[in-house]
């Protein structure tokens, strides 16, 4: 089997897998990138060729990067050639980082700085909802019930259906902005969902714009949105639930960063 074939084969097996198109395009990349590197065929790469990649190509790369790595690899072998070549790779321990979050007046500026009423519903549904971005491209009118002021994830991370909250004042916007595109098969596009890219594009520029000195990318806007639930004594449950996560641990994150909690502790020298 050419490498050329392998990867065909592999894009069938991802898409059988129903994974996303997130997780298609690293896969394919990966296992694509590890060829080119080996020089061999297939069937003739072993654990070395990973291990040799992996010193050569990963080594100033996070942890997550390689165990992503390791995993479409593992996934390529393991439904193509029914063996596991990263099977004697140790696996790197995930990064515990804490999440860079935008202050209030942040957020504010943010919004502000968009050039286009469409840029200006993004980066408030963003905030507003925590919604993840591949999620909100993929929005449609009737995930949108504007008399709850509440929105639907269909088929989210994990295959997961849930609900989310919507600002009242931003949940009238959108009805106006949905009655005036009402032909689109989207919120925000017309026939087929914009790219992700384009949210990146839009959140960046405005940052820049603003000169808020962070690293901002949508994602910045869910921790956002999260932590100041949090700061303002919102159950962590709920922000669970909002959030989409499966696993309490992984919303426990936003504990680190509340800066309101932290300041509520009385200091112990006080109390003397």
């Amino acid at each position: 089997m050419t490498p050329e074939q392998f990867l065909k084969n592999l894009e069938t097996e991802i898409k059988i897998s129903k994974l996303s198109p997130y997780t298609i395009r690293n896969y394919l990349e990966f296992n694509k990138q590890l060829f080119k590197h080996s020089g061999k065929q297939p069937e003739e790469l072993d654990g070395q060729d990973i291990k040799n990649f992996l010193a050569d190509k990963m080594n100033d790369r996070a942890s997550s990067s390689t165990i992503v790595f390791l995993a479409s690899i593992k996934f390529a072998y393991s439904s193509l050639l029914g063996k596991d070549p990263t099977a004697g790779i140790k696996r790197p321990k995930s990064e515990k980082k804490i999440p860079q979050v935008l202050t209030k007046e942040e957020v504010v500026k943010l919004i502000e700085s968009s050039s286009t009423t469409k840029s200006r519903l993004i980066l408030q549904l963003l905030y507003s909802s925590g919604l993840r971005v591949s999620e909100l491209v993929n929005l449609k009118k009737q995930d949108l019930d504007f008399n709850e002021n509440i929105g639907w994830v269909r088929s989210g991370k994990g295959k997961k259906d849930r609900m989310f909250i919507l600002s009242k004042k931003l949940s009238s916007k959108l009805k106006k902005y949905s009655e005036k595109h009402s032909d689109w098969s989207y919120i925000f596009s017309e026939k087929k969902p914009l790219t992700t890219r384009n949210i990146q594009k839009i959140v960046q520029k405005g940052a820049k714009k603003t000169g808020i000195n962070k690293d901002v990318h949508p994602h910045t806007l869910r921790h956002s949105f999260a932590t100041h639930l949090l700061d303002a004594g919102t159950d962590l449950r709920k922000i669970q639930t909002l959030l989409g996560h499966s696993s309490i641990a992984t919303t426990q994150i936003y504990t680190h960063i509340s800066s309101e909690q932290m300041k509520s502790i009385k200091n112990p020298l006080d109390e003397l």
